[in-house]
């Protein structure tokens, strides 16, 4: 990216991790960074990583994930961290306990038509933007994810590997809402056979 258009430039990031690392917030990042052309994320959003079944999100869970943004935020490499799919209880404990508070909450269309009125009020009170998305809750699933890489590369083992985090990147050109670029970065890694 041309470092004089920069400024005029909004580039955004929403993080899905496939694998339950939170060192996957680090490498994302840094692999958007470098293939932008741009030392920092004017926004990063963190859907919640997958949970076993049985399990409902916790606080506890999310920690080391929002830990690794905050640690970005410190170091200059994102300017502003929001989240995904939070009800308003797992919202306010985040809220309570970050040091860099979530400056946005994604809320998917397929679970409302309206915004529940209490995660409204408090993302009113505390100045959290709310915003709708409509992705899946699995991006990609690794059965398919193997099914796209025994097609798309000869001789590969498509059972040795599994995704680790797909990163889902825009850049808006800001005076004019333009999208200028969007696409998807993502990293696997190989399993022992």
């Amino acid at each position: 990216m041309n470092p004089e258009e920069r400024d005029e430039l909004k580039v955004s990031a929403k993080l899905f991790i496939v694998g339950s690392n939170s060192s996957s917030v680090r490498d994302a990042v840094d692999m958007a960074c470098s293939a932008l052309g741009v030392a920092q994320l004017d926004s990063v959003i963190i859907a919640p990583p997958p949970i076993e079944d049985g399990t409902s999100l916790s606080l506890e869970y999310l920690q080391p994930y929002w830990q690794e943004l905050e640690t970005l935020v410190q170091n200059k490499k994102i300017v502003a961290i929001g989240t995904s799919d939070l009800d308003k209880a797992l919202l306010e404990q985040l809220y309570v306990w970050a040091q860099v508070k979530p400056s946005s909450n994604q809320v998917n269309l397929a679970s409302c038509c309206v915004m529940p009125p209490d995660l409204t009020a408090f993302a009113k009170q505390f100045d959290i933007q709310l915003l709708t998305h409509n992705d899946p809750k699995e991006l990609l699933c690794e059965a398919s994810f193997r099914e796209v890489l025994q097609e798309s590369i000869q001789n590969v083992k498509a059972h040795e590997w599994i995704p680790l985090w797909i990163l889902r990147y825009s850049v808006i050109v800001k005076s004019r809402g333009i999208i200028k670029s969007k696409g998807y970065i993502m990293q696997a890694k190989r399993i022992a056979s």
